[in-house]
């Protein structure tokens, strides 16, 4: 059966008045909430609305009446079609006012507990070129624009990408002419790939079809000046696996750890993938305040370096750590934290679900002879329990990094037990961090909030809490 076609209104003149959630913008028209993307605070906008529910529409500009005086000129080519960095048509201090307030809607309206005043969120000294990892992808044909097709008449001629996924499409790539995120020769990397497969007749990537050789690529910088660089094929092809590779390897001769997988499942993770060294070492090297951390392909290390040292300094400030002091460091990752704050007390323990990110803790407390820390690997919910408490020694304090959705119960329940004179909650979600804090406001009591703005030009925000037990 047919669906019955929507005939959704026009609305003409709609003021936007403030940001909103997933980088959009918002008004209200007869008392519904109306989400524009591309908009910011004071524009007025004719919208063509496309998505109508019962407590709000979305809908995209068809005419602009009056352009905000907040608005500026976004840098990058690809604005609007990417969905990478959807506010760099605002201004950054604008961009770091809306995180904080962001972080004090949540934190108030869902955790619904008592708060000091909540610090200014703390900007990026760089926003752009900021990021350390970046991946992208091949596609057999790239992502045209509505207006390229308007332009391009009946003949379209199929043409390969290699950039990032369209939003909410995972068989639709737009082939990236400059990104603005990572720093050179990032940029170079990629176009060069793209132009050696394009010319020695490499067949790129179909998602439906899950045919071509051409899977990914992931490139990694660190404040050292290493670069890693990894290709993911799906097949294994030897004779064009090594005549890429053999070509990059040339070419840049700065990536110091040149790296392939092969994965021929149909999705992209790499978790399960076995990386094979084509040469160089197997891993780069992040530094921070004289510590050196192993990065290797798969380890997780937050990928605004310079921003990442501002939120470690936070998170061991309040921290507040006393020589005689035991610190459990909870989501550990591969130790940063933990060895970021190792020399500022007794003990440091700290758990991780990831064996390997646990390998590469120990591997960086070695490397920098830090010699009072001690990782577990498992899930958080089996490893954190009350024996575990009683043999490692009750922690005065414990920092949390957990995933965005949060803490989960049981382990908020262990952490009241062992009763921490102080917890320090890490989060890249205020809203599910709002939702933990509720759950130990009665033993724990809220003392600094400080929002980190780890991701200039897009929606999302770190945010640091201190918690005291009362």
């Amino acid at each position: 059966m047919a669906r019955k076609k929507q005939n959704y209104p026009l609305i003409e003149g709609l003021e936007i008045t403030t940001l909103a959630a997933e980088g959009k913008a918002m008004g209200r028209w007869n008392d519904q909430v109306v989400f524009v993307p591309m908009t910011v605070p004071g524009d007025v906008v004719d919208v063509q609305i496309r998505v109508k529910r019962r407590r709000f529409m979305e809908g995209f500009v068809v005419n602009y009446r009056k352009h905000s005086d907040r608005k500026i000129e976004p840098f990058c080519h690809h604005f609007g079609v990417c969905g990478g960095c959807k506010w760099q048509n605002l201004g950054y201090e604008e961009q770091l006012k809306f995180k904080t307030e962001q972080v004090r809607d949540q934190l108030t309206r869902i955790g619904k507990v008592e708060l000091p005043e909540i610090r200014p969120c703390l900007g990026s000294a760089k926003t752009q070129f900021y990021r350390n990892k970046l991946e992208y992808t091949f596609a057999d044909r790239r992502w045209m624009t509505y207006e390229e097709i308007a332009d391009a008449g009946r003949e379209i001629t199929p043409e390969p990408a290699l950039g990032f996924h369209i939003p909410n499409m995972f068989d639709k790539v737009l082939d990236i002419e400059k990104c603005w995120l990572q720093a050179d020769p990032s940029n170079a990397i990629r176009l060069e790939i793209k132009r050696f497969c394009v010319e020695h007749g490499y067949e790129f990537y179909h998602a439906r079809e899950h045919s071509g050789l051409m899977r990914n690529i992931v490139i990694r910088t660190a404040s050292t000046g290493e670069i890693m660089l990894i290709v993911v094929f799906n097949s294994d092809d030897k004779e064009r696996i090594e005549a890429l590779m053999s070509h990059l390897h040339t070419t840049f001769p700065e990536i110091t750890s040149l790296i392939y997988m092969v994965n021929t499942k149909w999705n992209d993770s790499l978790g399960d993938q076995e990386p094979i060294l084509f040469a160089g070492k197997d891993h780069i090297l992040e530094e921070m305040e004289g510590l050196k951390f192993k990065v290797g392909p798969k380890s997780f290390y937050q990928t605004n370096s310079e921003q990442a040292y501002e939120l470690y300094k936070v998170a061991r400030d309040f921290a507040d750590l006393k020589p005689e002091e035991t610190l459990y460091d909870l989501y550990t990752g591969t130790g940063t934290i933990a060895n970021f704050c190792a020399s500022r007390c007794h003990k440091v323990v700290g758990i991780e679900y990831v064996p390997e990110a646990i390998e590469d803790a120990k591997v960086n407390s070695a490397m920098n002879r830090i010699e009072n820390t001690t990782f577990y690997a498992g899930d958080m919910k089996a490893v954190l329990n009350d024996d575990f408490v009683a043999k490692n020694g009750r922690p005065d304090v414990i920092i949390l990094d957990p995933p965005r959705a949060g803490v989960d119960e049981p382990v908020i329940d262990v952490i009241l037990r062992a009763a921490p004179e102080r917890i320090v909650y890490v989060s890249c979600n205020p809203a599910t961090q709002a939702r933990d804090l509720a759950l130990m406001d009665g033993l724990y009591r809220v003392e600094a909030v400080q929002p980190v703005d780890m991701f200039p030009h897009t929606h999302h925000v770190e945010n640091v809490v201190k918690l005291v037990r009362r």
